[in-house]
């Protein structure tokens, strides 16, 4: 019996293992056990084929319900088109030339078969073209039929290369090594919890006799794979609290208070709250790690100003790290405005209490930088703005005591280690979000991270109204929404124009927009800032003052526009989505987001939030060519139909896959969740976490659980270890 560290190529053909191995990163006898099917068919059951999606690779349970040759060219060529109901909606399937004969013969109308194929659009009607199937009936004279008599028929996860009945087919040459997996789960929690063995639930997940066996195997599967995960985050939390740290205190009579009393507005009790617990961990003396998540202008920007002044008041140093220049820069200014005199400490004018704050990017000139590394080492300014540029050899601290990371998700740990590393004890860590994200994924993907959240919104901001303006259906909407913008410019007000794209060679490079699988069907390029603009200025916004801004202008180029726009002296910004966040100005009233449909959720709300934040009103317009029915439309009006973040976010979940959750594309590795999703099964994810904090409190090393650290060391190669090392 083959070991699960077996590499595939030994146990199945060359040709199969290589297509395993290439598409679907299946490489062990392990990897094959745990991909897991998908879904299940029952013999006569029929898929809802209203649900397919585009553009991805499906299989299907289905009945034909006509089949027709047609010849064209003459007579010369031939093309079968063969209709799929399922009660919820039909499938057209075609075939070509010579591959016409045998679907012909076989998928006679009442057949059921098994289909397999990638779902497109022709003539606006969803088909499969060439796709595989094999017949289900009793009369078909295949073996199918018997070999899933009575039972649940798997569908797997499959590629164009392979489809599902085929995998099927190289998980029974493995599933006799399930019995020798090896299982992570203490003995005492899983017989506390009533759960089966592993080799029992990779039996009933892969040859099923009834749902209760899927059931059964299920709830085992997805307590290995939260249970595991938060052993790694509750061994990472435990490891950081041995650190030690130097508490920091903020002083009475001493630059907090100075700034407070000075503050034109109350904060919100939210504020107040998350301060306070900033303020808790602070004075500890080991690092504090705490996420700071909140809505798009909730006030995070005032609370982590707060906790870099309390910092300060008690002799250290702060550095606030943002992901661009355009928001470093912006940060900078910011908060030298809410500061005023407070932030020229040792200058003339300058409050006695006061400090100075610096500025410090890759682009800076000489003389600018070399004052702001002096600045730095001798202790002069005890706050510091920048983006990477800080985690360079030459920047060195005085006493370096909090580090707040801006919008995390974009930094690599490589970085925010380096950063963590200049202090002369490790700093306290503030990571702030304005992605909001569901309690479930904040325990998943941040559990080695306190979390604080901000979910009021300060008093004076005012309620954005959102619409779709379907541009290619009624073509007028999008002529009002020019009208909306010139409306508002001749009012006295401002406007956003964001583009995926920045103009005609950046193809690849030049937009951070998600796009849609849907897209693919949508054979026109995304739309570009530089086209846009020249458009505008030469139609409907003739006359107004339109600026142009993305990420491959001039640092001081972008400054220039940004310090322009937030002056009113520009009406209509049209830009990438280099102003996703933290630019904050109030007098922009009204956003239009053209092929809105290539964004994702999250992305959509970020920009949203830069208008509206100002007393008057928002309104935010999401144009789009796609029809009604895509997936990407029903994207659009979900964002449309709400301002509440989290409600959003829990959308963007349920639409992506689970993997890009954990960070895939930041860790490189496949995702370790198969079977767990973080919206459902918040509950396992909870109780889960529970018995991790608590096995790592009696065990850190988990010297009496070495299975445990087996699969933990599996979960933790080396690129996930630095991953999840966030702290």
């Amino acid at each position: 019996m083959p070991a699960l560290d077996e590499p595939l190529k030994k146990i199945l053909g060359g040709n199969t293992a290589k297509v395993l191995a290439d598409h679907l990163d299946l490489h062990t006898v392990g990897d094959l056990l745990h991909h897991y099917p998908r879904r299940y068919a029952e013999r006569g059951e029929l898929t809802r084929l209203s649900e397919l999606p585009l553009d991805e690779h499906v299989t299907v349970v289905a009945q034909v319900a006509d089949a027709r040759v047609h010849t064209f060219n003459h007579g010369r060529g031939q093309r079968l088109e063969v209709t799929l109901t399922d009660g919820s909606g039909r499938l057209q399937l075609v075939f070509f030339g010579r591959g016409v004969h045998k679907p012909h013969k076989d998928l006679l109308p009442g057949r059921r078969a098994m289909f397999a194929g990638k779902v497109s659009v022709f003539n606006r009607k969803l088909q499969l073209a060439h796709p595989e199937y094999q017949l289900l009936d009793a009369d078909s004279g295949t073996d199918a039929v018997d070999a899933f008599a009575g039972r649940l028929i798997p569908l797997y996860p499959a590629c164009q290369q392979m489809a599902s009945w085929k995998i099927s087919k190289a998980v029974d040459a493995v599933l006799p090594s399930a019995d020798d997996a090896v299982d992570p789960l203490p003995p005492a929690l899983r017989e506390g919890r009533g759960l089966t063995t592993l080799p029992d639930a990779l039996r009933k997940i892969h040859r099923p006799g009834s749902k209760a066996d899927v059931a059964t195997a299920r709830d085992r599967l997805k307590w290995d794979e939260a249970f595991v995960l938060q052993v790694a985050l509750a061994r990472r939390r435990h490891a950081d609290a041995q650190l030690p740290a130097v508490p920091r205190r903020p002083r009475a009579g001493g630059l907090l208070d100075a700034f407070d009393a000075r503050l034109p507005f109350e904060l919100t009790e939210g504020q107040r709250k998350v301060s306070r617990e900033i303020f808790d961990d602070l004075a500890t003396d080991h690092p504090m790690h705490r996420l700071l998540q909140g809505e798009v202008g909730s006030g995070k920007t005032m609370v982590a100003l707060r906790a870099m002044l309390a910092v300060v008041d008690a002799g250290g140093q702060a550095a606030m790290l943002a992901p661009t220049e355009v928001l470093a820069q912006q940060h900078h200014r910011s908060v030298v405005e809410m500061m005023g005199d407070l932030a020229e400490g040792g200058l003339l004018g300058g409050a006695e209490q006061g400090t100075k704050v610096v500025l410090l990017t890759g682009s800076m000139g000489t003389a600018a930088r070399r004052q702001a590394l002096l600045d730095l080492v001798t202790g002069e300014a005890g706050i510091v703005i920048g983006t990477h540029a800080l985690i360079e050899d030459k920047v060195a601290f005085h006493d370096l005591g909090l580090v707040v990371v801006d919008e995390q998700h974009r930094f690599g740990v490589e970085q925010r280690d380096a950063l963590r590393g200049k202090g002369k004890q490790p700093p306290h860590l503030l990571v702030m979000t304005a992605t909001p994200i569901p309690r479930t994924v904040a325990m998943t993907v941040f559990g080695d991270l306190e979390t604080s959240v901000l979910d009021q919104l300060p008093a004076g901001r005012s309620p954005i109204a959102s619409h779709v303006v379907p541009a290619q259906d009624k073509p007028h909407f999008l002529a009002r929404a020019w009208e909306r913008v010139r409306e508002e410019a001749e009012a006295g007000h401002q406007a956003y124009v964001v583009c995926p794209r920045i103009g005609d060679e950046d193809e690849e490079t030049g937009s951070s927009a998600k796009t849609g699988p849907e897209d693919a069907a949508d054979k026109r390029p995304p739309l570009a800032v530089t086209e846009v603009a020249a458009q505008l200025a030469a139609g409907p916004l003739r006359g107004l003052r339109i600026e142009i801004l993305h990420g491959r202008m001039a640092p001081e180029a972008k400054d220039d526009v940004m310090r322009r726009f937030a002056a009113g002296e520009v009406d209509v910004l049209v830009a990438t989505t280099v102003i996703e966040v933290g630019v904050n100005v109030p007098n922009a009233t009204v956003m239009v987001i053209m092929d809105a449909d290539r964004f994702g959720v999250s992305q959509l709300h970020q920009l949203r939030g830069r208008v509206g934040r100002g007393s008057a009103p928002g309104l935010c317009l999401l144009v789009t060519d796609m029809p009604p029915a895509a997936p990407a439309r029903a994207r659009l009006d979900a964002v449309a139909a709400t301002l509440d973040g989290f409600e959003l976010s829990r959308i963007d979940l349920e639409q992506r896959r689970e993997g890009d959750v954990l960070g895939q594309a930041q860790s490189g590795v496949r995702s370790s969740l198969r079977m767990l999703t973080v919206i459902e099964d918040e509950e396992v994810i909870a109780a889960a976490r529970e018995e991790a904090v608590a096995t790592v409190r009696a065990d850190p090393e988990l010297t009496a659980l070495p299975e445990l650290r087996t699969a933990l060391d599996a979960l933790l190669d080396a690129e996930r270890e630095r991953y999840l090392d966030k702290g």
